[in-house]
């Protein structure tokens, strides 16, 4: 029997980018806000102090900073003719937990989409025509224009710290930046981080091929910062112990120290730790939500009612609450019909090995998580679909994440798999080899999807989220075509044919899609936004069309997934849905649309 607590105005489901950007807006209008989060407390002292957050035992093998499977994962069929089967170890993705979730471990890449990301239905219409779009593919533009986002993702930026160089300025194409980034108002907060030799061999072969190298956008900050909030961020160490860890230097931006301190500086927020949300509590008709239950680390139950529900989980987090509570229809896709599992996407990657000469030390041990080169001469719209048979593309980066060695072992092509010759090949290529990856588009399908599986249940007794995924015709195409220009580039770097990378995943045209290996946590959709509560599961606001007093933010809003992070995205739609929230809900509760 769950305990029933005192009322609250709201509940915020999670302690990530999401729910820390709502939190530390809400909590000033002096309204009772509880955040609810599943994991422990941390911060940066102590827990993220070197040199014991160098552990990479503890932090990149053991993943000290992830969901506990042994708790809840999710299960996993490449079509809907096979039986799912759970996650037991960390596979294609890892969702983060405690307090500033995923964006605690995170490595910081930030990204505006472009223009035509914002917008790949019309834009792909108008340029090609309808005939393109195969039958299956639920291409969905975005709900909200570019222009009118752009001041978020301008907000975002500037709470994250970001290092990077501006390429379109106002309309203007700015020397050294992306020449097919969407418009911007403002340079980034801080200049761009400085080059890893890796960097510099890739600029000036791109260069040597006639592309438009840049550097990457980073959350990572090149120097120290103050943000509008008067956050201070140190500058980045470049030590290597960066995506999988938290920063000792708080030189990446993370909500555990950003936002969640600026919202527990007002009394009438709480946070709750060791709280696991069950599911949130409908009234008898189910159009309204009256609160969340949640359990706490000694299995106690309570019910904590709120006038207003925010889930700020990772995207399969918020789709099974959805789907568990009973809000929004659950999409079939036998019958395509529904939206709550719908458009569930993922991020394709490849690449290049790159061997380079005896003499130039690639130094791989220093680096931060976001430290690289990229061009996007093959992503978004930037070339001819019709010519390449293929819609969407991949953006191609060289750069210097982590050297670990515990998990970096770069041998090439016949080498032995296995001891003394194995250990030679690794410590030859450690410093004399790097690589040239690509960061592709998935897009939605009809095939795609995400659901509740009937067979398999969590520790509280809860059905598992099933995963069903497969790789599409597009997007093997767009693998073997980013595939090739990698290995382009890499043998403009060294002078020599490269060789393909083993890709995670076995990205290799014909082959299906594999859950075991990691590849990124990049999963987007099963509560989309839109105008066509047919096509969506949330408006524009990010709010239920069928629970209004419910918001659903994060990446499971987005409709398909781009050739680059959706980190970016996921931090402007926050502040966009918080925006709406604050200056226009909680005037009028109600339908926003």
């Amino acid at each position: 029997m769950a305990v029933k607590l005192p009322p609250v105005d709201v509940v915020i489901v999670g302690s990530g980018w999401t729910g820390g950007i709502v939190a530390k807006e809400l909590a000033p209008t002096g309204l009772k806000v509880v955040m609810l989060e599943r994991g422990r407390f941390q911060d940066t002292s102590p827990d993220f102090a070197a040199p014991q957050s160098h552990d990479a035992l503890k932090y990149s093998r053991r993943l000290e900073l992830a969901q506990d499977l042994s708790k809840e994962t999710v299960t996993f069929r490449n079509d809907a003719s096979q039986t799912a089967l759970p996650m037991r170890q960390y596979g294609f993705f890892i969702p983060g937990t405690n307090v500033g979730g995923s964006g605690a471990h995170w490595s910081g890449l930030t990204w505006r989409w472009s223009e035509w990301e914002h917008r790949m239905l019309s834009g792909t219409v108008e340029k090609y025509g309808r005939s393109i779009i195969p039958s299956d593919m639920h291409l969905q533009d975005w709900p909200i224009a570019y222009k009118d986002i752009e001041p978020y993702y301008d907000r975002f930026e500037k709470v994250c710290g970001i290092s990077g160089k501006a390429g379109n300025l106002r309309g203007k194409i700015q020397p050294g930046g992306n020449p097919f980034e969407a418009p911007r108002r403002n340079e980034f907060p801080l200049p761009p981080m400085t080059a890893a030799q890796s960097m510099v061999m890739f600029e000036a072969a791109t260069k040597n091929l006639g592309y438009n190298p840049f550097p990457i956008p980073t959350a990572n900050c090149s120097g120290d910062y103050v943000n509008p909030d008067g956050v201070a961020l140190g500058q980045c160490h470049y030590c290597g112990h960066c995506t999988n860890y938290g920063c000792e230097a708080n030189a990446k931006a993370s909500p555990h120290f950003t936002m969640i301190p600026l919202a527990r500086k007002n009394r009438n927020f709480e946070l709750r730790t060791n709280s696991m949300v069950m599911k949130v509590n409908l009234d008898s008709e189910g159009k309204r939500a009256t609160g969340v239950t949640y359990v706490d680390a000694r299995g106690r139950e309570y019910e904590q009612p709120a006038d207003l529900v925010v889930l700020g989980a990772f995207v399969t987090g918020n789709v099974q609450l959805m789907l568990y509570s009973g809000i929004g229809k659950p999409y079939d896709a036998q019958s395509n019909t529904g939206v709550v599992g719908r458009n569930y996407a993922f991020q394709s990657l490849g690449g290049a090995r790159v061997e380079v000469p005896r003499d130039t030390f690639i130094n791989p041990f220093m680096g931060s998580g976001a430290l690289g080169t990229w061009i996007d001469d093959w992503n978004g719209d930037n070339f001819d679909f019709g010519k390449a048979g293929y819609i969407a593309g991949g953006g191609i980066s060289a750069g210097q994440n982590s050297g670990d060695p515990l998990n970096y072992h770069p041998t090439g092509p016949g080498q032995p798999r296995w001891g003394a010759g194995w250990k030679k090949a690794m410590a030859d290529g450690y410093q004399h080899s790097t690589g040239v990856g690509f960061q592709g588009a998935v897009m939605s399908y009809r095939q795609n999807f995400l659901d509740l599986d009937p067979t398999y249940r969590d520790a509280w007794g809860r059905p598992l989220l099933r995963v069903t995924f497969d790789w599409q015709a597009n997007e093997q195409k767009i693998i073997a075509a980013n595939t090739a220009i990698c290995q382009q580039i890499a043998a403009e770097m060294s002078g020599k044919k490269a060789s393909a990378t083993p890709a995670p995943g076995r990205l290799i045209p014909g082959r299906r899609f594999s859950s075991v290996p990691y590849q990124t946590s990049h999963n987007t959709g099963g509560a989309v936004f839109g105008d066509d509560p047919r096509t969506s599961a949330v408006n524009k606001y990010c709010q239920s069309w069928d629970v209004p007093n419910v918001f659903v933010l994060g990446a499971s809003a987005l409709p398909q997934n781009a050739g680059r992070n959706p980190t970016g995205p996921v931090g402007a739609l926050a502040f966009w849905a918080a925006d709406a929230i604050t200056n226009r809900y909680l005037k009028r509760p109600g339908r926003l649309v």
